[in-house]
């Protein structure tokens, strides 16, 4: 089977090539810039340069493909563009008779537009995906324990001993590991009986903030309290990696469930009914943690 995949450079995307791998999938990776090449060569995929807001492009490298594992870039300066990109890449997929087309939404969508661009958006995309006429597999993660590896986090448990999040502490959250959300997208793209579906996916531990930094001090070995940052300070931190705009965006959000005394649900209760139609070895945030020490102690 041939496998295109969009995001492979991240960390989001980028262990649906070894997860491919397993199943003895020839994978390609699309990225827009030469840079990125080699990675991606030395990762096992064959390289493309194609850049999503280009339609005729997307058309020339879908051609052959079997399926598509789909991302769209979180750090559009608009990400109303995000639109568009999917659109080149769908519509280029069903022309080009591509099979499936596996949609890692990174996150759960929200029910009906919230004022966030790069949230809204998302829905626009699944519409377009559900009316396409191709197969497809919408995989919707919680959150990643990636994102702790971030700037906003990963100092303050090196230099405070401190894990920071812009969740309350009272909010609960199934953090879930990229490897093992890449590890979905590729089951959904070999299951033949999967052809219109959507999946909210989380860890299978329900944490809370305290909860959260209990499991991080057994992986590291030592003590870490946590620490639920303010949103604008987080915003703040994310604004060289997102744009202004993405920043105020999500720092608008955060600031939202800081203000509430009611959560919205990150946790999928159902995770063992998911796990028989997607077979995925879950990983702990302990184990996770274990696995990335070097992130965390400098």
């Amino acid at each position: 089977m041939k496998i295109l995949v969009f995001g492979a450079t991240g960390s989001q995307q980028f262990h649906v090539i070894s997860e491919a791998q397993k199943k003895g999938a020839d994978i390609f990776a699309a990225t827009s810039s030469e840079k990125s090449l080699e990675k991606l060569k030395q990762a096992g995929a064959t390289p493309v340069l194609g850049d999503m807001s280009k339609a005729e492009k997307m058309m020339e490298i879908t051609k052959g493909m079997d399926a598509v594992a789909l991302l769209i870039p979180v750090s559009l300066a608009n990400p109303l563009d995000g639109l568009q990109y999917a659109k080149n890449v769908i519509d280029a997929s069903k022309k080009n008779g591509v099979k499936k087309i596996v949609w890692n939404a990174s996150g759960w969508l929200t029910p009906e537009k919230i004022g966030i661009p790069g949230e809204d958006v998302k829905l626009d995309i699944r519409d377009h995906l559900q009316n396409s006429g191709v197969d497809f597999v919408i995989i919707e993660p919680t959150i990643y324990m990636e994102n702790m590896m971030g700037p906003f986090c990963a100092p303050f448990v090196i230099n405070e001993k401190k894990l920071a999040y812009p969740t309350p502490e009272a909010m609960p959250i199934g953090w879930i590991a990229s490897r093992d959300v890449s590890a979905f997208v590729v089951e959904a793209i070999y299951n033949p009986d999967l052809k219109a579906d959507t999946f909210q996916i989380s860890g299978m531990d329900n944490l809370k903030g305290n909860d959260l930094a209990k499991q991080f001090s057994l992986g590291l070995g030592e003590e870490v309290s946590y620490y639920p940052m303010p949103a604008k300070e987080f915003g703040e931190m994310l604004k060289p990696f997102v744009g202004e705009a993405g920043a105020a965006g999500v720092a608008s959000y955060y600031e939202g469930l800081q203000n509430s005394t009611e959560y919205p649900l990150k946790y999928n209760t159902n995770m063992e009914g998911i796990l028989e139609k997607l077979p995925v070895n879950m990983t702990s945030v302990e184990s996770w943690v274990k696995a990335n020490k070097s992130a965390f102690v400098g």
